[in-house]
């Protein structure tokens, strides 16, 4: 079994900055894809991933403002969030393939505020 806690979530200003994390513990021996995902109304969309070889792909909304990096040393992937806006308010969920499987987090809410 496969656990994915993400944190980092909360209130900012826009124009200001947030960093979230996502590690998969428990049953985990090489993930092959790890993800960021985000959720205001209905479908998930990709915000960002990373993959075991190398390969980053971003949504086209957030591409010059977050950036996904990984520690594989440690299973977690993080997401730098800059110049952030009102319409990245969302729920954001990481998302973890380990042996051919899909786990989602709990999910961490951003709302970007004046």
């Amino acid at each position: 079994q496969v656990q994915v806690v993400e944190s980092g979530g909360g209130l900012v200003q826009p124009g200001g900055s947030l960093r979230l994390s996502c590690a998969a513990t428990g049953s985990v021996f090489s993930t092959s894809y790890m993800g960021w995902f985000r959720q205001v109304a209905g479908a998930r969309d990709l915000v960002a991933a990373s993959t075991s070889g190398g390969t980053l792909t971003y949504g086209e909304s957030v591409k010059g403002r977050f950036t996904i990096s990984r520690d594989n040393a440690k299973n977690t992937i993080y997401l730098q969030m800059n110049d952030l806006k009102p319409e990245d308010t969302a729920v954001y969920y990481c998302l973890v393939y380990e042996g051919g499987l899909g786990y989602w987090g709990q999910g961490t809410q951003v709302t970007v505020s004046s």
